[in-house]
């Protein structure tokens, strides 16, 4: 029996020589993953379907035996091409379906997690790359996971921006105001939060935060 659900792809790797997994985000299953036979062949239904970040309809085969179920048909709803004009949105695009891939189970649904990442994903080009966006995603995910971060080891300038950034919207960040170094100090203290939360800081957080971090009071 067929089942559908929405969602966004996280990722997809080669499987064999013509197929590809597709590892999804969904609000209704959690993260599910789907094995899209023949996706690679030239003449694939799948041709065009299957990317970064597209958000999707699809039907899947439910497997008895594994948590790879067989991909049956996909009807794209969005594919988030602007996202790929600055390569620099696709690293903290990228660095933030890492995180949702480590932080969740297989098939537990937590649909905050899903509107989460569809809100950040329509967020991000919105403005130019910044490194609040990132450090707010990673704050607004530790809470949804549970792992709600305690500010008290911050100074006061920095609790304040810490706070800011986990209560404000993606699209209020831009009016946030912070004094100088208060980036840098939440930066250390959610680079430590994330690395405790998962047992390991992802290598892909460097490339979403390069060269983005103020030097002086100002946006970021």
């Amino acid at each position: 029996m067929e089942e559908r659900a929405s969602g966004i792809i996280l990722r997809t790797r080669t499987f064999t020589e013509t197929s590809l997994i597709v590892q999804w985000i969904t609000a209704d299953l959690g993260r599910i993953a789907t094995v899209a036979k023949g996706a690679r062949r030239p003449k694939s239904p799948f041709l065009g379907k299957l990317d970064l970040f597209y958000e999707a309809d699809f039907s899947f085969q439910r497997s008895g035996r594994s948590e790879l179920h067989a991909l049956r048909e996909v009807q794209l709803t969005k594919t988030h091409a602007e996202l790929r004009r600055d390569l620099a949105w696709v690293h903290q695009a990228s660095y933030f379906g890492v995180l949702i891939e480590l932080g969740t189970e297989a098939e537990t649904p937590i649909r905050e997690v899903y509107e989460l990442f569809a809100a950040v994903l329509k967020a991000i080009p919105l403005t130019k790359p910044r490194a609040r966006t990132v450090l707010s995603f990673e704050l607004k995910l530790l809470r949804l996971l549970g792992y709600d971060p305690d500010f008290s080891a911050l100074n006061s300038e920095g609790e304040a921006l810490a706070k800011s950034l986990l209560e404000s919207s993606f699209e209020e960040l831009s009016g946030l105001t912070a004094a100088s170094g208060s980036h840098r100090e939440v930066n250390r203290f959610v680079q430590i939060a994330v690395g405790t939360a998962l047992d390991r800081l992802p290598p892909q957080r460097e490339k979403a935060m390069e060269a983005l971090l103020p030097r002086t009071t100002g946006s970021s």
